[in-house]
């Protein structure tokens, strides 16, 4: 019981540090969205590789690139996670540093239905009926947004399918998580350093040019990056994978929140109807899971 009430603190606070990380890219959104970006895979490949000499994770992390190398799957698996991730990234600072967060919550809203649905397509997975429910529904909300304002909703939709594509590729990968964040940050960095130096030499780069302040923000993106997934990490590993689906709603709700009442995004009434489509397919979606982990559970006291 102790073991699962520290793995729901530590999940939560991880989703918690995601709401409020929005906070932070704002910090600096006087640099470019595509430099910050490069400062974020750079140093959070640096930081992870602290990390991993600090916890003693150093030989594991050697051994796995040794076997990874050697495998075409395994490396292409690896290249296709960090330009996913990468992209998500990007496309979530750009949300952020143009006042577009209610956008984007709604990404990260949606990303758990676009997840399923690309196990139905890719990997041939059966979609129960709580499930095609739960897509109407959230279609409709999408709909809405989109013959509304008359422009498709690209930032949720690709953060969200960024996301999902980028948990099929981790499947592939199969590696534990601050190894495999490792790895995919080192397969970018050498780019995101190439693109820091052209900068420098078009006489543009922020790193270094600007302040101290912005500096130290810059080179604590790496942080601000790996600390939440550790958190994660250590949290999901001791609760149920349906406990781990219901969390993750905190993180946009606390972007939602941010975006609507600290930085004063439109948030208008084709909004919150729309949104009330997604929230309602998201509690018919994770009922359905809670429903389906319990009867598992309960085959299995039967069975044993």
């Amino acid at each position: 019981m102790k073991q699962d009430q520290a793995g729901i603190l530590y999940t939560a606070f991880s989703y918690l540090l995601w709401g409020i990380l929005p906070i932070y890219w704002k910090w600096v959104n006087h640099v470019s969205a595509d430099e910050i970006l490069a400062n974020r895979i750079f140093w959070s490949f640096w930081f992870m590789l602290l990390f991993l000499f600090v916890s003693k994770r150093w030989k594991e992390f050697t051994n796995y690139l040794k076997t990874s190398l050697t495998k075409k799957k395994q490396l292409f698996a690896l290249l296709l996670a960090s330009l996913l991730i990468s992209t998500n990234w990007f496309i979530y600072i750009w949300a952020v540093n143009t006042n577009q967060m209610v956008e984007a919550s709604l990404g990260y809203y949606i990303n758990p239905l676009v997840s399923v649905l690309l196990g139905v397509f890719i990997l041939k997975e059966s979609l129960s009926k709580a499930q095609i429910i739960s897509f109407g529904l959230a279609a409709i909300g999408v709909l809405i947004l989109t013959f509304s304002y008359g422009e498709f909703p690209w930032i949720a939709i690709g953060l969200a399918f960024s996301f999902g594509l980028y948990g099929l590729a981790k499947k592939l990968i199969q590696v534990e998580s601050s190894i495999g964040l490792t790895l995919e940050t080192m397969t970018i960095a050498p780019l995101s350093l190439i693109y820091l130096g052209y900068m420098y030499q078009e006489g543009t780069l922020s790193l270094f040019h600007v302040s101290v302040g912005t500096d130290l923000l810059l080179m604590g993106a790496g942080a601000a990056t790996a600390i939440p997934l550790l958190f994660f990490s250590k949290g999901a590993q001791q609760i149920p994978l349906y406990m781990v689906g219901f969390l993750q709603y905190i993180a946009p709700t606390i972007t939602l929140i941010l975006g609507i009442f600290m930085y004063h995004e439109e948030f208008s009434v084709t909004h919150l109807v729309s949104f009330m489509f997604i929230w309602l397919a998201l509690t018919v979606f994770t009922a359905s899971r809670v429903q389906y982990a319990r009867k598992r559970r309960r085959d299995a006291r039967l069975s044993a």
